[in-house]
């Protein structure tokens, strides 16, 4: 062969391999974007296809269900051009001008960034699998269903602007602030929401941002520094272990949490954990010096060791509770949580104590290993009172100390929740 023959063949192999591991890389750059974001939780249902939606979310309006986002032209996205993607992402609005309903949490994502925004739209287009099947109609009846008052609503709370570096901080606290702000849209669940359903913050310049909520029934805990129901008493490094295995000696995943710890947080890079651990710890809480910090106090696992069990729900403790959890409260290793000093049980509302109780945790898979131990459900074998005693007891044993739990809590948690089951989807997502 010839030397400039030779030549231009190197060189055509040469531009196929560079083209060929840039499409790799970019394709594994809007995966781990559709990972940040989780966004396989909200749009797939249990045995149902990746990405092909269904998923019923109930709103004070009435149900809503997700949308079929896989490249299919008819049912899905296939026919979206890269301006129609921006603007339902990132805007609310379909292609077709109907404003969305923030349940999609475009007011999260409007922070993330044109590059990351165009990674998202190719990994979609491209690299997502089809699937034919037509979205399901909204429960949402005249008048509520229509659509003009979003506008209003956008006017009111809504800000359009990507997320921009606070020059104040270092490159890992902006890339923690983008994640949990923008990608991770954290304060969907873990900010209380106003009257109009609006988050009441959407970055840390209000106090109120990731100060924690209520949502589907389950406690979305303070993501803040409080000492007690938040991250205070957490280092950087619990942050990172409970990110990457969704539990740590304070806390495990549990609810709305086990979707996002299954298909998205443990997915992310250690710089990105990170990142979010940072940006978290910099966030002051709000109780500070408003109540003592949480100490352990051996008290309660003195008199049961004694027998006593004069206490309110201190004897249902011992037989349901004590064998995994222990009678110090202290859990049984990594898989069976701690209840002393966890800022769940020491959370304001009970609702995720009470909802662990009744419904039992959903499954927690790791490492695409499910885990051994799940909560069970005791809806059946315990009623409102013993239930409210027992949750009572473990909110203000060891230290602990939060308000007490009434048995109409639980009942109106048992009527509007069911037996919890974990979506897991484990999306394969190439």
């Amino acid at each position: 062969m010839k030397k400039f023959e030779f030549l231009c063949v190197t060189v055509a192999l040469v531009a196929s391999f560079v083209g060929a591991n840039a499409q790799s890389i970019g394709a594994q750059r809007g995966e781990y974007l559709a990972r940040a974001g989780d966004c396989v939780a909200c749009h797939s249902v249990p045995g149902g296809k990746p990405f092909a939606g269904g998923l019923k979310m109930g709103t004070p309006l009435g149900a809503i269900f997700s949308t079929n986002i896989t490249p299919d032209p008819e049912t899905g996205i296939g026919s979206y051009a890269l301006a129609d993607f921006d603007r339902a992402v990132r805007q609310g609005i379909a292609p077709d001008g109907r404003h969305l309903y923030p349940a999609m949490p475009y007011p999260s994502y409007a922070k993330i960034t044109d590059e990351d925004l165009a990674a998202l739209y190719d990994y979609f287009k491209h690299d997502v699998a089809p699937v034919r099947q037509a979205n399901r109609e909204n429960e949402i009846r005249w008048p509520w269903n229509m659509r003009w008052p979003l506008v209003i609503w956008n006017a009111m709370f809504f800000d359009p602007a990507p997320y921009k570096p606070n020059p104040g901080y270092d490159a890992v606290w902006n890339r923690g602030a983008y994640l949990v702000q923008g990608l991770g849209h954290c304060g969907a669940c873990h900010t209380r929401r106003g009257v109009a359903a609006q988050e009441k913050a959407l970055d840390e310049k209000d106090p109120q941002f990731l100060g924690g909520g209520v949502l589907d029934g389950w406690t979305a805990s303070s993501l803040r520094g409080d000492p007690n129901a938040g991250l205070g008493r957490w280092s950087e490094g619990d942050i990172v272990t409970f990110l990457k295995e969704g539990r740590n000696v304070h806390a495990s995943v549990f609810g709305s949490m086990i979707d996002a710890y299954n298909n998205s947080t443990q997915f992310l890079t250690y710089d990105d954990f990170g990142a979010i651990a940072r940006y978290l710890k910099s966030l002051p809480g709000a109780d500070q010096g408003n109540e003592p910090v949480y100490a352990y106090n051996a008290a309660t696992v003195d008199a049961l060791n004694r027998g006593d069990v004069s206490a309110p729900g201190a004897s249902t403790y011992l037989t349901q509770c004590a064998s995994c959890h222990g009678r110090d409260g202290k859990g049984g290793g990594p898989l069976l949580p701690p209840l002393a000093g966890n800022p769940n049980v020491l959370a304001q509302d009970p609702s995720s104590v009470v909802n662990l109780v009744l419904n039992g945790a959903g499954r927690v898979v790791t490492h695409e290993v499910p885990d051994s131990y799940r909560m069970a459900p005791f809806r059946l074998q315990m009623n409102d009172q013993q239930i409210a005693d027992v949750t009572t007891f473990i909110r203000n044993s060891w230290g602990n100390h939060a308000p007490a739990v009434a048995a109409s809590d639980v009942s109106k948690l048992r009527d509007s929740t069911n037996m919890s089951s974990s979506r897991v989807i484990l999306l394969k997502m190439r």
